[in-house]
């Protein structure tokens, strides 16, 4: 064929095959329209999963009727201009393509009202054929109706899945977009039927409200609000507990300037805060929003916006990481609040004239056994923290009341009964107590008494080069020995035993991947892990409640202390309500 310019309709729907995946693509780029147009409620209706009727109805500022007709006109847009602008994007839409590309293969009708107009404007638009702008009734703001999408290239109706699939997907973008804008009230039906209405949430409570009717109650209950800003890069939403993770990272949600985005960057700094407080497996569940210069964002990456990249993406790891693992660092008996001031067991649970001594049976005796003289003698450095001293303060974990089975610590609390485990609960206190140890003396470098050759692909060699310094800094010195491999001088010394090949692969495929890695100082984390687990109190030590009061105060001002560094809980609470319902008391 000899070359030719494309019709207009043509090209129209070669970039519908790239905007207009399916019905949800639809809704997502008229939605994003009109938040852009600053609507306070938008209104989405949906019929047969959005193959018949997809209908947005917003009351954002309206189209004037001059610019009706050009708003469906490829590369028409008033939210860019220059190429300034484009750098520095701020809307959700900005390409110009959305609107004539959902025309070109449904039958579309649009209908507008600004504030100032006497009535407002309809065109319709059939297969990419635009009628004139007519007068037609509406209040202020915009109206899309979509009809028969895909009518006219059958190809591509073929493809789209049942009904209950195709309206399962638009559900799941208009939860996104309800998350990403709390300000505003949305509203989905489908098939005349309400799915989903969210109200305008603006207190953090509201906020709460519509993140569990998003996400769940479990979630809702089960998670911490964040909020801090860094160098120009401010993060905020909601992090789910550890106790709270997923099998599938299926409720992971992100946001970068109010636009709904998967990034592996991202998602590789919130997975590197969560790494010593999960199962292996385990994903967890969040709600985040980041807010930053929008000249620091391309949010030009992907025809559908779905991906952006960051100018300066270990800036932005680095802020995530440290915001995330700072909010997790309180995931500790008493959360956010101060450190407990000690007090008399009498005092806290004193309920009569009878003295709490005479009341508490321990199920161990004050004796450690020879094998465990190591735990007794950390234990003992604690004592001076469970010594009795007045005070009104009721500690959250209370004071320990005995030892049930050599295992599980039993206190008392003003909520009711606490259960500890104790080897969780020690082995996370001492691992904190390691891993500040190795931070005060910082990374230690181990040079290697035979240098190791390494043969790797030559993207990764170049790799190598170009991250010589980076290496460096994570402990690693490497040089390019030739085309296709490397050879390793030093490593931590932390890690001197480990396997040095491994290593360097796995720390290459994260630089590759999100151009940042912390598998070094995940593969510390591990080691000293280890260390923690062999060193901590054993299951059936018994201990007096001198030395159970003093692991319980020390829990209490411990980073991260409700999990041990495998995401096991380390104590629980059985309220005097429940107790009260286990016995039928009341009734």
């Amino acid at each position: 064929m000899p070359i030719q310019q494309l019709p207009d309709h043509l090209i129209n729907q070669i970039a519908a095959g790239e905007v207009v995946e399916r019905p949800a693509s639809v809704m997502k780029e008229l939605v994003e329209n009109s938040l852009d147009a600053g609507a306070q409620t938008v209104q989405i209706d949906v019929v047969a999963g959005g193959q018949k009727l997809i209908r947005i109805r917003d009351d954002g500022k309206g189209i004037d009727r001059r610019e009706i007709a050009l708003a469906l006109s490829r590369h028409a847009t008033s939210k860019i201009s220059s190429l300034d602008d484009l750098e520095a994007v701020a809307s959700l839409g900005f390409r110009g393509e959305a609107l004539p590309s959902i025309a070109s293969v449904a039958r579309l009708t649009l209908c507008s009202r600004t504030p100032d107009a006497d009535s407002a404007w309809q065109v319709e638009a059939d297969g990419g054929q635009i009628t004139s702008p007519k007068p037609a009734a509406h209040p202020q703001g915009t109206t899309v109706e979509v009809h028969d999408l895909f009518y006219n290239t059958p190809a591509r109706r073929r493809f789209l899945r049942t009904e209950r699939t195709e309206f399962g997907h638009i559900e799941k973008w208009v939860r996104r977009l309800a998350l990403s804008r709390p300000e505003i009230a949305f509203t989905l039906t489908h098939n005349q039927r309400t799915v989903l209405q969210t109200p305008v949430a603006r207190s953090a409570e509201e906020q709460r409200q519509r993140i569990a009717k998003i996400c769940g109650d479990a979630f809702a209950e089960q998670c911490v609000a964040i909020e801090r800003e860094v160098e120009g890069v401010a993060l905020s939403g909601w992090i789910g507990l550890p106790t709270f993770n997923r099998s599938q990272p299926d409720m992971q949600y992100w946001f970068v300037n109010g636009r709904s985005v998967s990034d592996k960057t991202l998602s590789h700094a919130v997975r590197h805060a969560y790494r010593d407080v999960l199962f292996h497996g385990r994903y967890p569940a969040y709600v985040l929003d980041l807010t930053m210069d929008p000249a620091g964002v391309d949010a030009n990456a992907h025809p559908a916006k779905h991906e952006i990249r960051f100018r300066d993406g270990r800036r932005v790891h680095g802020v995530v990481s440290q915001s995330v693992g700072a909010a997790l660092k309180d995931t500790r008996p008493g959360g956010h609040d101060v450190a407990p001031i000690p007090m008399t067991r009498e005092a806290v649970f004193h309920q009569g004239s009878m003295p709490l001594q005479s009341r508490v049976t321990t199920f161990a005796p004050a004796s450690s056994s020879p094998s465990a003289s190591a735990v007794h003698e950390t234990l003992a450095a604690y004592q001076s923290l469970a010594s009795p001293e007045q005070s009104t303060e009721v500690p959250p974990l209370g004071f320990a009341v005995a030892q049930l089975a050599g295992v599980y610590i039993l206190a008392e609390n003003k909520e009711g009964l606490v259960i500890v485990d104790m080897h969780a609960a020690h082995e996370r206190i001492t691992y904190e107590k390691l891993k500040r140890g190795f931070d005060d003396r910082g990374l230690v470098r181990q040079p290697l008494l035979v240098p190791e050759s390494i043969s790797v692909a030559e993207s990764e060699a170049n790799l190598v080069e170009e991250c010589g310094e980076m290496l460096t800094g994570l402990g690693l010195v490497v040089d390019r020995a030739g085309p296709t491999s490397v050879t390793v001088r030093e490593v931590p010394a932390l890690l001197k035993n480990s396997d040095v090949e491994a290593l360097l692969r796995d720390v290459l495929s994260d630089l590759s991947e999100a151009g940042q890695s912390n598998r070094i100082e995940d593969a510390g984390d591990d080691y000293l892990a280890t260390m923690a687990c062999h060193h901590s109190v054993r299951a059936n030590r018994m201990l007096s409640l001198d030395e159970m009061n003093a692991l319980l105060r020390e829990m209490e001002t411990t980073e991260r202390a409700d999990q041990c560094n495998h995401g096991r809980p380390t104590w629980t609470t059985v309220t005097m309500s429940e107790l009260d319902r286990l016995f039928l008391r009341g009734r």
